[in-house]
């Protein structure tokens, strides 16, 4: 029982430091990367469908992104939705495909990617606390129950300490890299 309990918050944690990567990787550096897009959706026919569904993802030139959807009708459907979004980005399209050109970062705007980037490594933190609350709550009622002793108990939630740890150290990791990315010029 103590093993099934953290097995599933072990579990839930890796869930949750991923969720943090893919924001760290919507985060755009000076480069362009096609994984800016995955948090993207546009209303096709009605119905809001990730870009990575509608289109491919192209980057030819280190600040550009050129985007060509699978069906010609989506065009400007996946231009809007760029255009929308927080990425500040003005995309141009040529009939076919959609251009994204990145515009250099100022100073100013590479502290406000990092603020961006401590925020979303603060949620990752948050979310595998909160895992660790309920996983700690579920031993200390196996404990109350009398399903086991309070020695179990006391030995589980050491390991689930370096568990949390384990994870909380890879999100701070991921944050270290995402912020020396940002501070590269």
């Amino acid at each position: 029982m103590i093993s099934q309990t953290l097995n599933d918050a072990d579990t839930k944690m890796g869930k949750a430091v991923e969720v943090a990567r893919e924001d760290f990787a919507a985060i755009r550096t000076g480069r362009a990367n096609p994984s800016m897009f995955h948090r993207l959706t546009a209303d096709y026919y009605g119905s809001p469908t990730p870009l990575q569904q509608l289109a491919s993802f192209t980057a030819p030139e280190p600040r550009v992104i050129i985007i060509s959807p699978y069906d010609g009708g989506s065009l400007t459907a996946i231009e809007k939705a760029i255009r929308d979004s927080d990425l500040g980005v003005n995309p141009t399209d040529d009939g076919k495909t959609i251009r994204v050109t990145l515009p250099e970062l100022t100073e100013e705007r590479r502290k406000d990617y990092i603020k961006m980037a401590r925020a979303k490594a603060e949620d990752g933190r948050v979310s595998v606390r909160n895992i660790r609350r309920s996983a700690k709550q579920a031993l200390e009622k196996l404990e109350k129950d009398g399903e086991v002793g309070k020695d179990d108990v006391t030995g589980a939630e050491k390991r689930l300490d370096g568990i949390t740890k384990k994870h909380v150290d890879e999100i701070d990791e991921m944050l270290r890299h995402k912020e020396s990315e940002l501070l590269e010029v």
